[in-house]
């Protein structure tokens, strides 16, 4: 956490002012960016109401974006402090989280042609579960009664929103409605993200000096290369149908180039938060993020939920704002201990 300055209450006001524009630019382009994702999943585009079919090909393209931006960044960066070269974790160490990175978000895509956006949202939030799954079973770790209430109520609350019948406006606007796959294709989604979470962490141990920046340009570097073999490796790939498909549908090759740029933007203001805040200002950010996108998708997007599913949603953020308290109370816990007697 950032230290305070001796400025009294100029310093407050202004550490103040710092955290409402990181929260304001992180919940303005993720929620806009959910917008953008659920439209271009959902939206028939043009006179021949055709649909947005390649959905992975937005990873291909956040990537190109993230790419550029943070070699910018880079350069920028490195210009100001006078040093010329990066002494973080070369390019090639990414190759393995690289795989993990470009599969994992893929299949979150294409659950959104199977289950609507705040389903998504929703599946996407239970990380904690396979995370404590793998800890206790593979690693033997202990988690507290307060931690697997965390849990229960995450599980809770994600299963029976599954198992609720799905208004017939919101079904009929998905591509290919398939519930058990969808809330599959999360869960995988969940099971890779692990895998690249603990590779970075990996990198960062053994190259200190890696910067937010550097991860930023190693993963999509790699997330490039895969996708642009995936998809452009055949004379049938998926990469020339999307590329044909923007040519006859320029709205939809704007709504992706935006998605992008909301991704890159937000990034920004996470590396932001973090580094003046702290992971866990973020991760409170970021989840109040996810329960205002639902807000906003049922709102603007005309995916109505019950009062049931909105209690199941209540349910799993209960889960989610408790174990933030309990991250911040262990935080305080070693604050305490480190202070000087």
């Amino acid at each position: 956490m950032e230290a305070h300055g001796g400025g009294g209450g100029s310093g407050s006001l202004r550490r103040l002012l710092v955290l409402a524009f990181c929260v304001a630019g992180i919940w303005s382009a993720y929620i806009y960016q959910g917008l953008l994702q659920e439209t271009l999943s959902t939206k028939r585009f043009g006179s021949d109401g055709k649909r947005f079919e390649q959905l992975a090909f937005l990873n291909l393209a956040q990537n190109v974006v993230c790419l550029i931006w943070s070699y910018m960044m880079i350069k920028i960066w490195s210009t100001r402090s006078g040093s010329s070269s990066s002494m973080g974790a070369p390019w090639w160490t990414y190759w393995s989280p690289g795989i993990t990175n470009t599969i994992g978000p893929a299949l979150g895509i294409e659950a959104l042609k199977y289950i609507s956006y705040p389903a998504q949202v929703l599946a996407k939030s239970s990380k904690m579960i396979p995370v404590m799954l793998m800890g206790s079973l593979v690693y033997g770790i202990r988690y507290t009664l307060p931690e697997y209430l965390c849990t229960f109520l995450v599980a809770g609350g994600v299963s029976t929103f599954a198992l609720m019948k799905t208004s017939s406006k919101t079904i009929n606007k998905l591509a290919h409605p398939n519930a058990p796959l969808g809330y599959g294709l999360c869960f995988l989604n969940l099971a890779f993200d692990g895998f690249t979470n603990a590779t970075q962490d990996s990198l960062k141990a053994r190259y200190p000096k890696t910067s937010a920046w550097d991860i930023m340009l190693g993963m999509n570097l790699w997330g490039t290369i895969y996708n642009l073999i995936y998809m452009f490796g055949w004379p049938h790939g998926i990469g020339y149908e999307a590329i044909e498909f923007c040519k006859q549908h320029p709205e939809a090759a704007w709504d992706i180039f935006l998605y992008c740029l909301c991704g890159a933007v937000g990034q920004n203001f996470i590396f932001l938060t973090i580094s003046r805040f702290g992971s866990l200002a973020n991760t409170t950010i970021t989840t109040t993020r996810k329960f205002v996108s639902i807000v906003v998708s049922s709102v603007l997007s005309g995916n109505p939920l019950s009062a049931k599913q909105w209690g199941c949603v209540v349910m799993v953020f209960s889960g989610l704002s408790y174990q933030i308290y309990l991250k911040w109370r262990k935080l305080r816990k070693l604050q305490k201990k480190r202070k000087p007697l």
